[in-house]
């Protein structure tokens, strides 16, 4: 029976076992041990069978958003299926929509860092200082966001203002066949913004050639163009 406490928390398919306050010195949330509810997450991702054979417990701690503005220690105990049909996964544990198999976070932890950089004008370092997560994850959930929300082209423009912008440091590799050093990542790179409809940046390539503009350019289509 769903209790109050997993109303709260509000991630479906599980459900509060038992909440266990910590030291308020520390100023650390309670501890809130999970327990799968949904009878989906016994179902086999590799042959969608339903399994009904248990191997063993496993728990797992995913990271997720404050609860009434305190961040909890969520403990996930679940447990690890053995398939029942001639599937090469062989075993697995289970999963829900919000924490898929090996998540180290919750999708809505994930989304809310990348809906901060795209709707909430903060910087990937700032979204992942607030979220509690790192770089690459932020930046990675930002590109996410943007291609859920973004078109699959941009509209035609009648101004296109084309910049470079200078970042990072170049990086090198040495390439044996030509004996020669061979830049791999470039510090300078190109970017195409509307100037007359307010799409904003429509676009950023890496490099600061005629071959990366074009490139750019062609891949819009003729009719963009």
């Amino acid at each position: 029976m769903v209790n109050d406490t997993t109303r709260l928390l509000g991630l479906d398919g599980l459900a509060v076992v038992e909440v266990i306050e910590r030291d308020e010195h520390t100023g650390e949330g309670p501890i809130v041990w999970l327990a799968t509810m949904d009878e989906r997450a016994r179902v086999c991702p590799g042959c969608g069978v339903t399994a009904t054979r248990m191997k063993e417990w496993v728990t797992t701690r995913p990271r997720d958003l404050p609860v009434a503005g305190r961040r909890c220690l969520l403990l996930w105990r679940k447990r690890r299926w053995i398939c029942s049909a001639a599937c090469p996964r062989k075993t697995f544990t289970e999963q829900v929509p919000q924490i898929p198999a090996r998540a180290r976070l919750t999708e809505r932890l994930r989304q809310a860092s990348g809906a901060a950089v795209a709707d909430g004008g903060r910087t990937i370092v700032q979204s992942a200082r607030d979220h509690g997560v790192s770089w690459p994850v932020a930046s990675a959930a930002f590109t996410a966001h943007a291609g859920r929300v973004l078109p699959a082209k941009p509209q035609a423009v009648t101004v296109l203002g084309i910049d470079e912008t200078r970042r990072g440091r170049p990086r090198w590799v040495y390439d044996e066949s030509a004996q020669a050093w061979k830049a791999v990542v470039d510090r300078w790179h190109v970017g195409f913004v509307d100037l007359s409809h307010g799409q904003g940046l429509l676009g950023q390539v890496e490099g600061r050639t005629t071959e990366a503009v074009i490139g750019w350019l062609q891949a819009r289509g003729q009719e963009w163009k």
